[in-house]
């Protein structure tokens, strides 16, 4: 299966992956996360294939966290945090790579060599 980025161009190490890949001679699929968000279902699998809390995915240290008072023990469910992030699509965290079996968070890059 061909790989998927969740890639935001503005930034560096969602760059530094999606060079990365292509390097390795892979032409992934990308997604533009922020022109087209993943829905609930997207990023429910996504937390599967990682294999990682939901919270790994949220961007804690972005304006908009700290806006909405967002805290990595903040007593939600997994559901609840995808529909937030869902919402506001800022909040995830970036980049994603996912294989269809295994998905990883890239950063640092490098991360994305598991998959290649």
């Amino acid at each position: 299966m061909p790989l998927t980025i969740y890639h935001n161009p503005r930034c560096s190490k969602s760059r530094q992956t999606l060079e990365r890949i292509e390097a390795a001679g892979q032409s992934p699929d990308v997604v533009r996360y922020l022109e087209t968000p993943p829905d609930a279902d997207t990023l429910t699998g996504l937390v599967q294939r990682l294999g990682r809390p939901v919270t790994d995915l949220v961007r804690f240290k972005e304006a908009l966290a700290k806006e909405l008072g967002l805290a990595a023990d903040d007593a939600r469910s997994q559901a609840q945090w995808i529909a937030l992030l869902v919402e506001h699509p800022r909040l995830l965290e970036r980049p994603i790579v996912d294989d269809g079996e295994r998905a990883v968070i890239g950063r640092p890059p490098e991360n994305v060599d598991a998959l290649l």
